[in-house]
């Protein structure tokens, strides 16, 4: 017997059964003679009253009747007949909306049918309910069992049937625990096993809802399945307790989908959290396991990790590399973070999954391997391979769904790094490019720096500073500003830090320097086409507004010389601790023009420390530059320690957590002096004897430095450089000779022509001195000043070999 046919035995009797509804008897003629109790309470007539009436007293003809649920059976030979809905009138009057039936009595006499009657709702109702029952017996999806007192099972619907696989009579009375013995539940807080939480349930009368139960239903073995179960006690109107109800819905696929959402929730919070390849791989075969399969590898195309473009086609087999792998049984841990090792090449041979992915360019599902191919932009990136430990677990189609899924992510995030690490490298190449790498250590100056641009990211900014070798020991010092942040900021920046360097190599003075400097970002403003309605071009290189500081130290006066186009002043501390701020003449920013700029020389003794910084230093949200500069002041004037750590102390105090809103530049030098037995000048009448003279005077000083070997090159530089001053310019001449780490050699004159290397034809009578002046020296230059011009050359000491 089926569950079903089971349910069927019940009493189930309706609304219309004799027992229950409204009876009249009637004869052959439609009047009553018959009249029950229920017919009396529904229309409210009495025996006495209505016995022997006509229908029509509390029935009205069919004209006022609903259509007849089936015909009427001709052999009655009346009107009334069948199942009918009918209104019917009470005894006060008002109406009512019967169910009708009416059956014949085939036994003769006086008595020729029964009608029975009820209200349509209470109709209704019955038969709403009866289709209810039949449908959680039939149709519910909801597994329904009834357990007796003793937790033996009674009945149990068609869903119930079809979870054990079997007719109901081969399991009834049967235990529950004995059906799914292996089963346990995932709910914490509750009895372990299915007869426990029954019998708490029987003993307790509270209902235990929506507990998670996991195990193989006998109709499916060898898979899991995830029911939610609910347990409630079954009594009696009078209280008397018979059993126990388990309804149970089978959440297996819901469970399943909840993993996978809960996993691309992961996937989208854990990976790509930093903009690095290599990272970015491991997060993604972290996310996968073990909560989606037992080994994930990720493998990557080599051009990935440099970051660079790819093309639209397929990397070659022979071109990945392995960048992570985790294994959910890796040294018996989930997941274990050891498996992630050093990229190394990966060759997958001829017909593997892999080999058949990077073929195609698609998926490939083999038994327990799953590979994706990762895809951005067209281009793929590489490879995620998904494994299983068990030969059984395949993959099903919304597990293929959500690799795919898991991998567009992965490929996603991947490439956001690969162009991250191209612009990272691009902008570091223009960094070492635009920035010095190495600054020199001059004679003249002890030298330490700090950069920190506002963009961390790229690395580079519109703020620098450059240190200039010059000629005759002194040396440039440079700080400069640009308007902006960023790449454009930095080649901006690039573009005036060579021409800085440019002219500093003119020996030009400060505010000349500047000046041309100005003239530069002022023609190029000009040039720029000027179209009416055009939006301005963002790439656009405009260096207007950038502000410089630029200043020439001479260790052998001690002189420093500077000129600001727009930029902050210096600071400067003396050796006794004394701080000052020079009040500089303040010139315009380059390329705005309309003042001149001027240049201020101070003497500064030995030792004196001089700091040149960008305005993103002193400058903060917190506080007016002001306050700044009293706390660089105050870094700057404590005694001790080295540039180095007066620089680290410095952004320590202004910048308290290594961030700036704006690009950020510091340059601190300490001055030295040559000594003077280090320099010997001399001056000299511009007439022919002083040629001779001036040989004789720097072979003497030659021999006291123990130079003898630079004698005669040193000779001919001389005889050449004072016989072009006499030649071509009045007054004393000033021959000076420097030992620093080159020799260095100088003629000064009034004149202000400059001399010209030039090639002399064979019958030329002079113009060759300079030519092999320049064939002997390291180099050489023209110095100009305000009384004239200086010559000078710089000729290599003789190797210690």
């Amino acid at each position: 017997m089926s569950a079903w046919n089971a349910a069927k035995s019940a009493d189930f009797r309706g609304p219309l059964d004799v027992t229950r509804a409204a009876t009249v008897v009637l004869d052959a003629q439609d009047r009553v003679i018959g009249w029950g109790p229920a017919a009396e309470e529904l229309l409210g007539y009495s025996p006495y009253e209505i016995i022997g009436k006509h229908l029509d007293t509390f029935l009205p003809p069919r004209e006022g009747s609903v259509t007849d649920a089936r015909p009427a059976d001709p052999a009655l030979g009346t009107r009334l007949s069948g199942s009918d809905i009918r209104v019917a009138r009470h005894r006060d009057g008002h109406e009512l909306l019967l169910a009708t039936a009416v059956s014949p009595l085939p036994l003769g006499g006086t008595a020729a049918r029964v009608l029975v009657a009820t209200e349509l709702e209470r109709m209704r109702m019955w038969e709403s309910r009866l289709a209810l029952l039949q449908g959680l017996a039939t149709e519910s999806p909801v597994g329904l069992a009834i357990y007796d007192t003793h937790l033996r099972l009674t009945w149990c619907n068609a869903a119930y049937e079809r979870e054990i696989g079997e007719p109901f009579e081969e399991f009834r009375g049967m235990r529950a625990d004995e059906l799914y013995s292996e089963g346990r539940f995932l709910t914490e807080g509750y009895p372990d096993t299915l007869d426990a939480v029954m019998h708490h349930v029987l003993d307790t009368g509270e209902p235990i809802l929506d507990l998670h139960f996991r195990g193989e239903p006998p109709s499916d073995p060898g898979t899991d399945h995830l029911w939610s179960c609910s347990y409630y006690r079954l009594q009696d109107a009078d209280g008397h307790v018979f059993g126990v109800c388990e309804d149970a819905f089978d959440i297996t696929d819901r469970y399943e989908a909840q993993k996978r959402l809960a996993l691309l929730v992961e996937a989208g919070r854990g990976i790509g959290t930093v903009l690095d390849v290599i990272v970015t791989a491991e997060e993604a075969a972290e996310v996968a396991v073990p909560d989606f399969v037992s080994t994930a590898t990720v493998d990557l195309a080599r051009e990935v990790l440099r970051g660079e473009v790819l093309g639209t086609g397929v990397p070659g087999v022979t071109d990945l590399v392995r960048v992570a792998s985790r294994s959910a049984t890796a040294n018996g841990g989930a997941g274990d973070p050891g498996e992630s090792r050093e990229p190394s090449p990966v060759d997958y041979p001829p017909g593997s999954p892999q080999y058949r992915s990077l073929s195609s360019g698609g998926l490939v599902v083999v038994d327990d391997t799953l590979v994706v191919p990762l895809r951005a932009g067209g281009s793929m990136l590489g490879l995620i391979t998904f494994r299983r430990d068990a030969p059984s677990a395949t993959f099903d189609s919304g597990e293929v769904a959500l690799a795919d899924e898991l991998a567009t992510r992965t490929a996603v995030c991947v490439d956001n790094a690969r162009r991250f690490t191209r612009e990272r490298t691009a902008s570091l190449a223009l960094q070492r490019q635009l920035m010095p790498r190495h600054l020199p250590q001059p004679s003249a100056v002890d030298v330490a720096h700090r950069y920190l641009p506002t963009d961390d990211v790229t690395g580079v900014g519109g703020d620098w500073f450059d240190v200039i070798a010059l000629s005759s020991t002194r040396v440039g010092l440079v700080v400069g500003d640009v308007v902006g942040h960023g790449l454009q900021a930095a080649a901006t920046m690039g573009r005036l830090r060579t021409t800085v360097r440019a002219l500093a190599q003119l020996d030009l003075a400060p505010d000349e320097l500047l000046k041309r400097l100005d003239d530069l970002v002022g023609q190029s403003a000009e040039n720029r086409p000027d179209v009416p309605g055009t939006p301005p071009d963002p790439y656009e290189d405009d260096a207007t507004g950038a502000t410089c500081l630029y200043a020439v130290y001479d260790p052998v006066s001690r002189g420093c010389t500077m000129a600001r186009a727009g930029h902050l002043p210096p600071a400067i501390v003396d050796p006794d601790g004394r701080l000052s701020f020079p009040e500089l003449p303040a010139g315009p920013p380059l390329g705005l023009g309309g003042l001149p700029f001027e240049s201020m020389e101070l003497e500064l003794p030995v030792g004196s420390l001089v700091a040149l910084f960008t305005d993103g230093l002193v400058e903060a949200r917190e506080h007016d530059i002001g306050v700044g500069l009293d706390i660089l002041g105050r870094v700057l004037s404590e005694r001790g320690g080295s540039l180095e750590d007066i620089c680290d102390r410095a952004v320590s105090e202004l910048l308290p957590d290594g961030t700036t809103a704006d690009d950020t530049a510091l340059l601190l030098v300490r001055t030295r002096e040559l000594d003077a037995a280090q320099v010997a000048a001399w001056e000299l009448p511009a007439e022919p004897v002083a040629v001779g003279h001036a040989r004789e005077l720097a072979t003497g000083k030659l021999r006291e430095w123990g130079l003898e070997e630079m004698s005669f090159s040193t000779e001919l530089v001389v005889s050449e450089l004072v016989t072009n001053a006499i030649r071509h310019a009045d007054g004393p001449l000033l021959l000076r000779l420097i030992r620093d780490r080159t020799l260095v050699c100088e003629v000064a004159d009034t004149g202000h022509t400059s001399p010209h290397l030039r090639h002399s034809a064979d019958d030329d009578e002079g113009g060759r001195g300079l030519f092999i002046v320049a064939q002997l020296v390291h180099r050489w230059g023209t110095r100009y000043t305000q009384s004239g011009k200086t010559i000078w050359t710089e000729l290599a000491f003789p190797s210690a070999g």
